[in-house]
């Protein structure tokens, strides 16, 4: 499949993803937020083939890894979200995390250790992208901010492997990030809330 196409089918079900957490916090009552925290999970699914399609194609062991091991949390998050509650599956944050490690394993095998940049940001996309969707399949406001630095790492990661559509995507998402979070801060302290997990 052309690079340019799954630039633009990856890039934009993630776009749609940050813009529906922001409809989330902005949304009045549980009811809607809910609807909007369900849209959220379900077209983050939707964009993850083509980004792992992506990091595989440029050995991006790391990236790839965290990609495919971030599914069982986006399903996690999916299923909190459409039940309600905080009852997760082990099974599947257990499979998470042989994920990334494996994704570790491949890139440190291949590479000879942590020697290129690329390294760096994938390890930035990793913390960013697993922190922040463990957090965000949670409900916690700090997946907000583990969602930042994977978003801008992922754009340097981008820039620097020339996926411009890519790099310009994952910094309109880092605005609908920002936009959640500070709109998360707000309400919180309206309402007199601690969100600290």
């Amino acid at each position: 499949m052309d690079n340019n196409i799954l630039q633009i089918c990856g890039g934009l079900f993630y776009l749609v993803n940050k813009i529906c957490f922001s409809r989330a916090e902005r949304a009045a009552g549980a009811t809607n937020q809910k609807e909007w925290r369900v849209r959220s999970w379900i077209v983050y699914l939707a964009g993850l083939p083509a980004w792992v399609a992506i990091f595989v194609s440029e050995h991006n062991w790391i990236a790839a890894a965290v990609e495919s091991g971030g599914a069982p949390a986006m399903i996690s998050g999916l299923i909190l979200a459409l039940r309600g509650d905080e009852n997760e599956s082990v099974w599947l944050n257990s499979l998470a995390k042989v994920c990334v490690f494996a994704g570790l394993g491949l890139s440190l095998y291949e590479y000879g250790g942590i020697t290129e940049l690329s390294q760096i940001l994938e390890l930035g996309i990793a913390s960013g992208f697993l922190l922040g969707t463990y957090f965000m399949a949670r409900d916690s406001q700090n997946g907000y901010l583990w969602l930042v630095l994977g978003n801008i790492s992922c754009a340097a990661l981008m820039y620097l492997q020339g996926y411009y559509i890519l790099m310009v995507q994952q910094l309109a998402s880092l605005v609908f990030v920002l936009d959640a979070y500070l709109i998360r801060l707000r309400n919180n302290s309206k309402n007199n809330v601690s969100n600290v997990i």
